[in-house]
């Protein structure tokens, strides 16, 4: 019996990203498809002396700039955003993306061609560029807003499918009821405010297509930074937290949990082999047969954790 795509990812998270590129070339490369045989209709309608070749070049090379610049739209959609509460803050800065990505466009494939009638012996002509841009920003507004639209509901169903993790609330300890004083007695001197120590939680709740379960702190093998969120991978499964790496190493047992690159953490008990290389950065093994990459500046800390004070 075939297995269910969606369950397939579900457990082979590695292969996202060779999943995203292919629907982005699949959907890119259909459209390009059907608007060519569209403005190749108009033409011949209208009685403009342009064929195939025409079309085919001015569409490809227009869907083409577009697919380039869609990891330059997803970075940027990371890096701002759009939730309800930060929709205010962060869609200005769409508004800018919008241009700037107008801009790379129109000029991305003006280049291409004028390469590619260049190299049929023929001119292209552009056209007032001010006027022109004008025209292809309306074009591209919404392009970019649909890309930015289809990226943002990507995120929310990967993170149902992936699972979306998120600290337990610590229980409030209760508060000691102050001894009595004697009716004569000075009062006491206030007592040194002491820093309290970091809350290091021993339980995480993962929510994973309607589902609810625990998985214990101890249990995480890495975790690695990506964007907004941290990874956890956990027996094998990887579930997201949103959190920075920084943020989320002070909650974890440093007697336990390691640094050992700008982007991962790793659990000690879980380190199996340490593989050198030649650049001076290491290989990690873990138990699972995963690979964590360690980067020299980290290997001291990681020795010193391994062999103790």
């Amino acid at each position: 019996m075939s297995q269910n795509p969606i369950a397939w990812l579900r457990r082979h998270p590695r292969w996202h990203r060779t999943a995203e590129v292919a629907f982005w070339v699949a959907v890119i490369g259909l459209h390009a498809l059907l608007n060519t045989a569209v403005a190749r209709a108009d033409m011949r309608e209208a009685g403009l002396p342009w064929g195939w070749w025409e079309a085919a070049v001015w569409e490809g090379t227009s869907h083409a700039v577009l697919l380039a610049l869609i990891p330059a739209i997803a970075w940027w959609n990371r890096r701002f955003p759009l939730h309800w509460d930060t929709l205010a803050r962060h869609l200005p800065w769409h508004l800018l993306g919008s241009v700037l990505f107008s801009l790379a466009h129109v000029a991305g494939m003006v280049a291409l061609r004028h390469a590619l009638h260049a190299a049929a012996g023929q001119a292209y002509a552009f056209g007032p560029w001010w006027s022109e841009w004008g025209y292809e920003y309306l074009k591209d507004v919404r392009a970019y807003a649909a890309i930015v639209g289809a990226l943002t509901v990507y995120r929310v169903l990967l993170l149902r499918l992936q699972g979306e993790a998120r600290v337990l609330d610590a229980p409030e300890p209760p508060m000691p009821a102050p001894a009595p004083l004697p009716v004569d007695a000075p009062p006491a001197p206030p007592a040194p405010v002491e820093p309290p120590p970091p809350s290091r939680p021993e339980r995480f709740l993962v929510r994973q297509l309607r589902k609810e379960f625990l998985i214990a702190a101890n249990d995480i093998d890495w975790v690695q930074a990506q964007a907004n969120y941290v990874g956890l991978r956990v027996n094998g499964h990887d579930y997201l937290l949103r959190s920075t790496l920084a943020e989320f190493a002070r909650q974890l047992n440093p007697a336990r949990f390691v640094q050992v690159h700008r982007s991962y953490l790793v659990n000690l008990e879980r380190i199996v082999a340490i593989e050198p290389l030649d650049s001076g950065d290491a290989r990690l093994r873990l138990r699972d047969g995963g690979v964590v990459p360690c980067s020299r500046r980290y290997r001291a800390a990681l020795d010193a954790a391994i062999t103790g004070p």
